[in-house]
């Protein structure tokens, strides 16, 4: 059963309703020229039903639905929490959520996106293109650190090194924003591909022509860990990226 997730997290940023929007809209434009059939057709969060709304992925139409998802005091402070599915036929469903916006010094920034079936499985071209989609994610949200795993990937990290949910990690693919890119050994099993504003994707799937195992991960992990590139961001939070 197919059950792997794309995602990426960052420290404080205080952003508009409209600004979030336009990174959202322009996200979902780049999924689409990626797979068009699985990033069509986007539900608001709902019952994960066809009855579902449909909402246009604009960043008007965004904005309004952050919005209307979003009420009460000290939203500049806590952030916008809200999220979209699609699924269409023969591909994942598939889910995106975000939070972001906020300024928490104890709150974590982040964006989603998981594919789910059980007839879609991880030879599907769209999860072969998970750490391009990485990539998009780090490009249009400006992120700290991020990952592509399947959840048995997800634990073997999580218990090998003991990591809370948003603790920087890597899966079969793995985001560095600058900071961190700037510490990252060479010769890890993967392909290095830079990004906008200086950040570095390691890919151990080289592009989705192999299956890493978990042992490789692992070690990965330790050295991205040893040379400091999966440090956390401080607590409290003082800035959005390492």
């Amino acid at each position: 059963m197919l059950n792997v997730v794309v995602n990426g997290f960052w420290g404080l940023r205080g952003e508009s309703v409209r600004a979030v929007a336009e990174r959202w809209s322009g996200t979902l434009g780049a999924l689409r020229d990626i797979d068009g059939p699985t990033f069509d057709v986007w539900h608001e969060a709902g019952d994960d039903l066809p009855s579902d709304p449909v909402l246009e992925p604009s960043a008007p139409a965004l904005a309004e639905y952050i919005e209307r998802k979003n009420t009460g005091p000290d939203l500049d402070v806590v952030g916008y929490t809200t999220s979209l599915w699609a699924q269409n036929p023969a591909a994942a469903h598939v889910s995106m959520a975000i939070h972001a916006g906020s300024t928490s010094h104890y709150a974590v920034n982040s964006v989603s996106l998981a594919f789910r079936s059980r007839e879609v499985d991880e030879t599907a071209e769209v999860i072969r293109r998970a750490p391009e989609i990485l990539r998009i994610l780090a490009e249009h949200w400006e992120i700290d650190a991020g990952q592509v795993y399947d959840r048995p990937q997800y634990r073997a990290v999580a218990e090998r090194f003991d990591l809370a949910n948003s603790d920087p990690r890597c899966g079969r693919a793995v985001f560095l924003s600058a900071g961190r890119a700037a510490l990252a050994p060479e010769g890890l099993p993967g392909t290095y591909v830079r990004t906008a504003h200086g950040g570095l994707v390691i890919d151990l799937t080289r592009g989705g022509t192999e299956a890493p195992a978990i042992e490789t991960i692992i070690e990965a992990n330790t050295r991205l860990r040893a040379a400091g590139a999966l440090e956390k961001l401080p607590m409290p939070f003082d800035r959005a990226t390492f």
